[in-house]
């Protein structure tokens, strides 16, 4: 890369960070916070989500029964952005819980999550007690992605540039890989292989053996998204406006497709189509094979939320809080319900419901069939 193209990716990444602080509030800027954006994901029963007051929390989907973890403590220093993960309403303040970004994820009796305090915890899935804590002492930079389980580890990524591998059962470190820069993506994994993004504007495909570096493709542009992986492809989004294929094998390029601003989300795949959500508050459906766009859908605000899919459709949120139907079928768009909350992290689906985690402390509901709004559920611990 020339002199002019690293002005440009620092001055990008620059740019990536200000405006996710003026938008989220992910810093102490002018009495900002970090908020966290947790999405949820279910296991049995229970769904499983990471709370603005800094807990995991567990709602049986049957009856509603909810339980809450221990609050998640913060480091006596300041976090990522100069201040406390716990600043409330002014740098210091530690009135508010550590933000948790990152999906919780579930495996084999326990739950796993990272909080912006740099510290991954797990959890059992039942009584929601603190099974082990890395790391024991001290903290990482801040933790923004999620995590993902496979093979007996949990993998993440953090804002000091390093992907970790922890073994599952008892927290203790395996490997670690250095990035050139910040790692907000959650990793993916399919077989030995664990694929995960760098502010650095690359994809790396590690080894989940040993973290060893299989291969790595350069973009133009920082890579926060998650990748998605289908077949022998895995599909990754840039803040070059780019939606790249690539080999899941190699590394190299099947296609890209070029959009009006930064892919966030995860795209979904469903059947020969690829559906990708992007910044510039529109879904493109496109051509597995080539990249080529079949049909665009203008959601009227900005799309950084991963989407679901059910029963023949794919659920979209756009950050104003619209919740959107598209029939794989037909291609018709239609709006499901309006939500009046803006929408920032992935949203969650489980039988026939969709579930999105709101920054008022709630949990909403749709019906994903018929858009009934059905009545949310309070995520705080005193309602």
């Amino acid at each position: 890369m020339g002199q002019s193209k690293r002005r440009i990716a620092k001055l990008l990444i620059l740019l990536v960070v200000l405006v996710i602080i003026s938008l989220t509030g992910l810093g102490c800027v002018s009495g900002l916070q970090p908020i966290g954006w947790s999405g949820g994901t279910v296991s049995g029963d229970t769904f499983f989500v990471g709370s603005k007051e800094g807990r995991l929390v567990a709602i049986n989907v049957i009856d509603e029964g909810r339980q809450w973890s221990e609050a998640i403590k913060a480091p006596a220093q300041g976090g990522g952005f100069g201040c406390l993960p716990t600043a409330g309403a002014g740098c210091g303040t530690g009135s508010a819980g550590v933000a948790i970004y990152g999906t919780p994820v579930v495996a084999d009796g326990l739950v796993y999550i990272g909080g912006y305090n740099g510290k991954v915890y797990a959890y059992n899935s039942v009584s929601l007690e603190v099974r082990w804590v890395y790391p024991r002492e001290d903290y990482l930079e801040p933790i923004v992605g999620g995590l993902v389980a496979a093979g007996g580890k949990v993998c993440f990524g953090s804002s000091d540039g390093m992907v970790y591998a922890l073994d599952a059962a008892n927290g203790e470190k395996q490997w670690e890989f250095a990035t050139g820069d910040k790692v907000w993506s959650t990793p993916s994994v399919d077989g030995s292989v664990l694929f995960v993004g760098s502010f650095d504007g690359k994809l790396y495909a590690l080894n989940m053996a040993d973290g060893s570096l299989k291969w790595e493709f350069t973009t133009e542009g920082s890579v926060a998204a998650a990748p998605l992986v289908d077949g022998d492809t895995v599909y990754i989004g840039s803040f070059d406006r780019h939606l790249y294929a690539l080999d899941a094998a190699t590394g190299a390029m099947k296609w890209k497709f070029m959009g009006e601003n930064w892919f966030w989300a995860r795209p979904a795949v469903y059947g020969n189509t690829v559906y990708a959500g992007c910044l510039d508050g529109k879904v493109y459906a496109l051509n597995a094979a080539n990249g080529g766009k079949l049909a665009e859908f203008d959601l009227g605000s900005p799309v950084s939320s991963s989407p679901v899919l059910s029963d023949g459709a794919i659920i979209f949120a756009a950050r104003e809080g619209g919740i959107y139907r598209l029939n794989v079928s037909s291609n018709e768009l239609g709006l499901l319900a309006d939500i009046g909350e803006e929408v920032y992290g992935p949203i969650s689906g489980h039988n026939g419901i969709v579930y999105i985690h709101t920054q008022d402390l709630s949990l909403n509901r749709v019906n994903a069939n018929t858009g009934a709004v059905l009545m949310p559920i309070s995520l705080a611990i005193k309602d």
